[in-house]
């Protein structure tokens, strides 16, 4: 009893000297025959093992601090290896960044160096993207068309952004239509013959008209010689050149610039300075009415002459002249694709490709809309416009038909504008009388009539006044489909 009562108390510090007693007991219990202290000493002796163990966990917990603590010490950096350490990582660093810099560097320079390129190609007109590859026909329910024009749409401009829409007609008015919503932003009204000193306008059938490359002036050329200039924002009336003798039937602006080039039916050419509000020179050379006229860059233009059956290049600084054969009849629409090449179209019903380099056409397709008549006396369809996507492969042609179901035929150039290959062809209702491209390629835009641009010989009663807007749709690109899937 006394040996299990000190054992329980042992911790308190009374009975300190008396546990030195116990143990003592506990030492001769050992010895006990009967074997009953055996079994309590192996109760205390498991009972002393438990509070040993416990004191050695606190006594290992401690140990591997002093150990850290050591390791911490042993391996602490001096402030010169800190120093070596961040001068490395800050070398590191800014290798990282100069890296990326001449990535990024070496990324612009190939953009830059390919702008260069497509520029000087641009200049030296030998730049021709592949586009037509990628066009494939649109859906029929796509295709917009806006009315507002009581006569037949006789010519129409895109702006440079391809935001807005000029449409000019017979009946005198000019439109400026909104392309998204396809709405009528501002509308210049036609005045009446004989109203030409009090009405600020057109009085008779509006031929022509160019937008400046920077979208600030808008030209219009009418029947009655006279050539109108608007600011193209506000629809604002600038100016009126007068000098020609004949109707106003082709305009241009130089591009970059806000130099004009007038072609007419007196068969001359004029340049004006729009900024100036001045006359600069004539030049002479064609034999009939010049029936169409462009330019793009350079200081020089082009010319369909109509019935004298030439094409003609215009030096302008040297008042000089290149003419080309190569259609057989009339010769009604031209424009150019890039600074050496231009399409044209006729009214024996064939398209051409020509080089400035070249008298003769590079390509021509014959009856390129077909032909109308009995078997033996059959007739093509004339091509009354043509339009080009510039410094690309893609140009287009409209032509009539003696049905209201006439045509717009996208083609396709060969390498160096060496052959032409149809795309496809979409349906539209009257003459086709002007074309034009988006400057993005994103769509084509036809102004359509009942009666032709230049005359009245034939009246399509089927058809509608109205502008076409047609989307060119490309084909879908294979890593983005395999994207979306």
């Amino acid at each position: 009893m006394s040996s299990s009562f000190f054992i329980k108390t042992k911790e308190n510090p009374k009975f300190a000297k008396k546990g030195k007693n116990t143990a003592g007991t506990k030492r001769k219990g050992d010895v006990d025959p009967t074997g009953k202290g055996k079994v309590r000493a192996k109760k205390s002796s498991s009972k002393y093992n438990e509070e040993i163990s416990s004191d050695s966990e606190t006594e290992s917990a401690t140990a591997p601090k002093k150990r850290q603590s050591t390791e911490q010490i042993e391996y602490e950096e001096t402030p010169q290896e800190k120093k070596l350490r961040l001068a490395k990582l800050y070398l590191e660093q800014l290798k990282e960044e100069e890296e990326k810099k001449a990535e990024e560097a070496s990324f612009e320079t190939d953009l830059i160096a390919g702008r260069l390129q497509e520029e000087v190609l641009e200049q030296r007109g030998k730049l021709q993207r592949l586009i037509a590859k990628d066009l494939i026909p649109p859906d029929p329910s796509e295709i917009r068309m806006f009315r507002g024009h009581k006569l037949p749409i006789t010519c129409l401009v895109i702006t440079p952004d391809d935001k807005y829409i000029f449409s000019a007609a017979k009946d005198c008015s000019i439109i400026k239509w909104d392309v998204e919503s396809g709405k009528k932003i501002h509308t210049i009204p036609g005045g009446r013959k004989g109203t030409e000193d009090r009405h600020v306008g057109h009085t008779a059938h509006i031929l022509c008209m160019t937008i400046s490359s920077d979208g600030k002036y808008l030209a219009t050329g009418d029947m009655n010689n006279l050539i109108m200039i608007w600011e193209a924002e506000s629809c604002k009336h600038l100016y009126k050149f007068t000098g020609h003798k004949g109707a106003v039937s082709g305009l241009s602006f130089r591009k970059g610039t806000h130099d004009l080039y007038s072609a007419s039916h007196d068969r001359s050419i004029k340049v004006w300075n729009v900024d100036e509000n001045a006359y600069v020179e004539t030049l002479f050379g064609h034999q009939d009415s010049i029936t169409g006229l462009d330019s793009l860059s350079r200081e020089r233009c082009v010319t369909a002459g109509g019935r004298d059956g030439t094409v003609r290049v215009w030096k302008i600084a040297e008042e000089s002249q290149l003419v080309f054969h190569g259609h057989e009849g009339s010769i009604d629409c031209i424009q150019l694709i890039n600074e050496e090449h231009m399409v044209t179209g006729a009214d024996d019903g064939s398209v051409c490709l020509w080089s400035v380099n070249k008298k003769k056409p590079l390509s021509t397709v014959k009856r390129a809309h077909g032909c109308h008549g009995d078997a033996g006396i059959e007739q093509p369809h004339w091509v009354s416009s043509v339009a080009a996507l510039q410094n690309s492969d893609t140009i287009a042609s409209g032509a009539y038909s003696c049905s209201h179901n006439s045509e717009v035929n996208v083609w396709k150039c060969g390498q160096n504008y060496r052959g032409l290959e149809p795309l496809f062809s979409v349906p539209v209702s009257g003459f086709v009388n002007s074309l034009k491209f988006s400057s993005s390629g994103q769509f084509l835009v036809a102004g359509v009539g009942q009666e032709h641009r230049l005359g009245r010989w034939w009246r399509l009663k089927e058809a509608k006044n109205g502008i076409y807007v047609i989307p060119l749709k490309r084909k879908p690109n294979p890593e983005e489909t395999k994207i979306a899937e």
